[in-house]
């Protein structure tokens, strides 16, 4: 796997598809949308909680990994 790691971070639609990728599981496994994340305080109690749950960090991770591959690579 070749991936050129340089490219793909400067790229700010990868970064935000990273941030996507972390953040939608979580607010899918609490039934919450991004409206719901008004508050500095709120992100933080979500990231709390998203952390303590071994499911919701296992979703996580398999998010992460379908945005990094690359499927035009053999």
């Amino acid at each position: 796997m070749n991936i050129n790691w340089k490219i793909r971070f400067k790229n700010p639609l990868f970064l935000v598809q990273i941030l996507i990728s972390i953040i939608a599981p979580v607010l899918a496994y609490l039934g919450l949308g991004y409206s719901d994340l008004v508050t500095w305080a709120d992100v933080g109690n979500l990231f709390a909680t998203a952390f303590t749950n071994p499911y919701v960090l296992g979703m996580i991770v398999v998010s992460v990994y379908n945005t990094i591959i690359d499927p035009t690579t053999e």
